[in-house]
């Protein structure tokens, strides 16, 4: 059974390119949702360990918003989107026209909106990936909190660390009126789905 830690340069790369087209899929969302030009820089796919990804992200203390949404039916696992501080504000002040200095300040009218951003971004990415590989992925509704990015992290290194000891993160910096804006995608199929999924896209080595 693979692990991630074992793809091919040849697989990686497919990933890669998956990667790169679900993350501009989820800027152009974006840029619908806050009325302002998004775009993706230098989208990036790597393969961590989970303290490595936590550590990519901010660090294990590091205080972030996160959207947890679950996926089944032919691919199996957890995507989550990671807002930090400046994404926070780029949504409350582009859809709300609220200011928000600090996550304490979050409210209900704030938390809806990001969820719902949190997951048009993860449904846009999940239909570009069901687009290239043909195959039918059902997402759960999706679920909001502000934590420790270490306790966010938490959730998959418990549903899915004992499969693996690798996560698969997407992400880079989107830019929007000049500023970079920090955010994250992580896409954590269990293995079984990450074998199918290169099956079905036609790059699985079989080894």
């Amino acid at each position: 059974m693979k692990n991630y830690n074992e793809l091919s340069s040849l697989e990686l790369d497919t990933l890669k390119e998956i990667g790169s087209i679900g993350t501009g899929n989820a800027a152009t969302s974006l840029s619908s949702l806050i009325g302002k030009p998004v775009r993706i820089q230098q989208p990036e796919v790597r393969i961590m360990s989970y303290n490595e990804a936590i550590e990519w992200i901010g660090g294990p203390e590091e205080i972030t918003a996160g959207v947890l949404v679950g996926m089944s039916n032919q691919l199996s696992g957890i995507m989550l989107s990671v807002q930090q501080l400046d994404f926070v504000k780029l949504v409350a002040e582009s859809m709300l026209n609220e200011q928000v200095e600090s996550y304490e300040q979050i409210r209900d009218m704030e938390r809806s909106a990001l969820t719902e951003v949190g997951n048009i971004m993860i449904s846009t990415f999940i239909n570009a990936l069901t687009g290239l590989a043909g195959i039918d992925i059902d997402l759960t509704v999706p679920a909001f909190t502000v934590d420790m990015q270490g306790a966010i992290m938490a959730v998959p290194m418990a549903m899915y660390g004992g499969q693996s000891d690798y996560i698969m993160t997407i992400g880079g910096d989107f830019v929007c009126s000049g500023k970079q804006i920090p955010c994250r995608l992580l896409l954590s199929p269990d293995i079984r789905s990450l074998n199918f999924l290169l099956r079905k896209l036609g790059v699985d080595s079989g080894e």
